[in-house]
């Protein structure tokens, strides 16, 4: 099950990043959609979105957006050419309307992506691996997909925003709340109020 789980979301990110053709974020929405009906087959999500969680996931989101504020302003003075690498990331949305990115990463990858990654493969490696290891694993993993986009900032942010969601998870073992910070975090880092 973990396995075909991880395989799986190389297959995906391998296709979303590795090949040209389509339109990107209409892909990654596609591949989330796959991986999230992969994890729903084995276990139903422990989702609940109580006042509590969604106040939680609004601040969270707003803490991460402030963070990855800060180190885009850090990054240039870190990592040569850190300001071309997050303009590349950005173009990955070049002639996608910003209402189709931010309907598709506030409904669907956001909540995928957390069903899966956080609710399913961060559960079940923390069951196998303990807590900790099993953030540290799933951590690494959903860094490790990124590796396709060969593309040094991406992949450090995809690390960073992992251990912050699933910290998050190892925290609170509140899905609602960390969906709502994903969906939020991502709509609007890319949609809303870009960083670059």
């Amino acid at each position: 099950m973990i396995p075909v789980a991880i395989l799986l979301t190389f297959v995906c990110w391998g296709f979303t990043f590795g090949i040209a053709w389509g339109n990107f974020w209409v892909k990654i929405g596609f591949s989330v959609m796959i991986i999230c009906l992969y994890s729903l087959i084995w276990q139903k999500p422990k989702v609940r979105f109580s006042l509590k969680s969604v106040i939680g996931g609004v601040l969270s989101a707003v803490v991460l957006y402030g963070i990855f504020f800060l180190g885009n302003l850090i990054a240039p003075y870190i990592v040569p050419g850190a300001g071309a690498q997050v303009g590349g990331i950005y173009d990955l949305g070049t002639g996608t309307d910003r209402i189709l990115i931010f309907l598709l990463l506030c409904f669907i990858t956001g909540p995928g992506e957390e069903i899966f990654w956080r609710g399913f493969l961060q559960e079940k490696l923390m069951q196998r691996f303990g807590d900790r290891k099993g953030f540290v694993v799933g951590t690494l993993i959903y860094g490790g997909v990124h590796l396709f986009s060969m593309n040094f900032v991406l992949i450090a942010a995809a690390l960073i925003a992992g251990a912050f969601w699933g910290g998050l998870y190892l925290w609170r073992r509140d899905l609602g709340m960390v969906i709502v910070s994903h969906s939020l975090w991502s709509a609007f880092i890319f949609a809303v109020f870009p960083i670059h």
